[in-house]
């Protein structure tokens, strides 16, 4: 009679992301951006309030997908990536009110971004990789310089901070995922994932503000929404270990209850 339980030594593919969580972000973020692109920018219809209340949710959900990755890649890396999208989730509101609350919700969104940058240093020394670390920054200094006639004077401080922060999340992010890959650790799968969350970021905000400081992008909503969340489900995704190998012992003890 064969045994129900997995042999030593076999990789156990755990369901994850649960497919109903996976799918009420998929949903949620398309009403956030169906929301935004059809609502009245003069008034608070019915598209309006689906954007106000999809675009949180969203990242809740998303949250809760970090929450649930198992095996984490670390408690500490959990922590940090969950701390990181609750200050995301945050900057959602702060950004998406009629009032103006922009520098507010920068510095929510600073901090989510310093919380990840606290993950990834979990298991590698920031600029392990200096060459992607300059990479993220030059691409930062650049568009900073080409907008920066259309940045007002009060807000070029914060501007400047924010992006020395987002370019160093998104070099860490980089070098951690191509120092693990060249070594061959195990953690590479992890590290690949929170470098495209990192990249797609820094593309979202990128749209972001050359649609605020330039020139309104056609459909900018569907464009910097997107990414945005295509951003934060590779990071979160990142939380969970690629290496599942269950031990005899933990086998014999489940087999025991």
């Amino acid at each position: 009679m064969s045994s129900s339980h997995p042999s030593v030594g076999s990789t156990v593919h755990r369901p994850y992301p649960r497919p109903c969580l996976a799918m009420g972000v998929t949903v949620a973020a398309a009403a956030a951006i169906v929301g935004a692109i059809l609502a009245d920018p003069a008034v608070a219809d019915g598209w309006r309030l689906l954007h106000w209340l999809c675009k949180p949710l969203a990242t809740a959900l998303i949250f809760l997908l970090a929450w649930h990755a198992q095996p984490a890649l670390s408690v500490r890396y959990r922590g940090w990536i969950l701390t990181g999208i609750a200050c995301s989730l945050l900057g959602d509101v702060l950004l998406m009110l009629p009032q103006d609350l922009f520098v507010p919700g920068l510095v929510a969104f600073l901090c989510g971004h310093l919380c990840f940058i606290a993950a990834f240093l979990d298991d590698s020394r920031f600029g392990a990789r200096p060459g992607w670390l300059l990479a993220s920054l030059a691409y930062g200094a650049a568009n900073l310089c080409l907008l920066w006639g259309s940045i007002g004077a009060a807000l070029r401080v914060p501007v400047i901070v924010y992006v020395l922060v987002l370019a160093g999340m998104g070099g860490q992010a980089l070098g951690r995922a191509r120092m693990f890959a060249q070594h061959g650790d195990a953690r590479a799968g992890s590290a690949r994932r929170a470098a495209i969350g990192a990249m797609l970021f820094m593309l979202s905000d990128t749209l972001l503000a050359w649609n605020r400081f330039h020139a309104a992008i056609p459909l900018s909503s569907l464009w910097v929404l997107s990414t945005y969340y295509l951003a934060m489900w590779w990071i979160a995704r990142s939380v969970q270990r690629d290496d599942t190998r269950i031990e005899a012992a933990m086998i014999k003890a489940e087999a025991a209850q």
